[in-house]
């Protein structure tokens, strides 16, 4: 599970905390994936960490105490067939590779009904900002015959999502080593997706999957979309400890404990975390951290850090942990 990314684009969230470990509906986004793992039956996992990587080893250790963690340190950031490459020590049958950059909602019972002639399943989603992901190009039968990293033109628009099982793990390593020797791609990066070319140019069968649901967080605006969708299920609410008077709540909204909303508008797309405190203000499609203060203020789109301050704000914010802003 390839967890050394900077996550720059999520600054200055960033900064302190780890990129899967940024929130959305009050789970940190690693935890969706490291859940089904977990129900899935895997009890023994390889992360390949870098950036702030004690941060990050801490939380799995703490959080999921019953999982066997390997920790690899990436020192380069030389793309995912390099991040792959540092799991290969410690892979000795099956294995599942995960980038874990969003929400997923698969069939994971796919595995279990794989053919016998088949090394592999790619989970892919037909999407429309192609340009973005690699896309699968299939064959008659189905299977991918070429995967294309980030295509210029529309070759295809069904877009792998990061989230891989394969069966055939010597094929795929061997892949991985043949694509490191090649030398680097676009941007100086060893993409991994060329290494799942060389399994199939080689003869294995790799069947693109269905995704149910896939919810990108690895920036502001798609992780305040990803939140607004989760909070429109189970995970919206208001929790009884909180104390809601003269507010107006739109939903969804994910209010959480020890929460104290004074007049003002939330919602729509609004998660509250724990101890949080807003007066007089309105909020639509915003993330506020833990135990920030909101004050006569109107904002949307906006990412709120743990503790902030907020004061006489209007518009959108993106601010870290620990700030204070007071406007006019």
């Amino acid at each position: 599970m390839p967890l050394a990314g900077k996550g720059t684009r999520l600054r200055p969230h960033t900064l302190h905390t780890p990129k899967g470990l940024m929130k959305v509906a009050g789970k940190p986004v690693l935890s969706f994936l490291m859940d089904d793992l977990v129900a899935l039956g895997v009890e023994e996992m390889v992360f390949i960490v870098g950036y702030l990587r004690d941060e990050m080893r801490e939380w799995i250790e703490r959080e999921y105490p019953n999982v066997r963690g390997h920790y690899v340190v990436q020192e380069v950031q030389d793309g995912t067939a390099g991040a792959v490459a540092l799991a290969e020590p410690y892979i000795d049958e099956e294995v599942i590779v995960a980038f874990p950059d969003a929400v997923f909602e698969v069939d994971y019972g796919m595995i279990a009904r794989l053919g016998e002639e088949s090394s592999g399943l790619i989970w892919a989603k037909v999407v429309e900002d192609y340009q973005r992901y690699g896309v699968i190009v299939t064959d008659d039968d189905g299977n991918m015959a070429q995967i294309i990293e980030k295509p210029s033109e529309p070759i295809s628009k069904l877009a792998n999502i990061g989230l891989y099982y394969i069966r055939d793990h010597e094929l795929l390593f061997r892949g991985v080593r043949h694509t490191l020797a090649a030398g680097p791609g676009k941007q100086g990066e060893f993409f991994l997706t060329d290494a799942f070319q060389y399994m199939v140019d080689h003869g294995a069968k790799l069947v693109p999957a269905p995704v149910e649901g896939f919810w990108d967080a690895g920036k502001p605006e798609t992780l305040i979309e990803t939140n607004q969708h989760l909070i429109e299920g189970e995970l919206g609410g208001v929790d009884p400890s909180a104390s809601v008077e003269g507010a107006e709540l739109v939903e969804p909204v994910r209010i959480e404990v020890d929460v104290v909303v004074r007049g003002g508008t939330i919602g729509p797309g609004v998660t509250l975390e724990a101890g949080a405190r807003v007066e007089g203000s309105t909020l639509v499609s915003s993330v506020v951290g833990p135990g920030a203060v909101i004050e006569n203020s109107d904002l949307h789109d906006s990412i709120v850090g743990a503790h902030s301050v907020i004061k006489s704000a209007s518009g959108s914010m993106s601010v870290a942990d620990h700030s204070r802003f007071e406007g006019a």
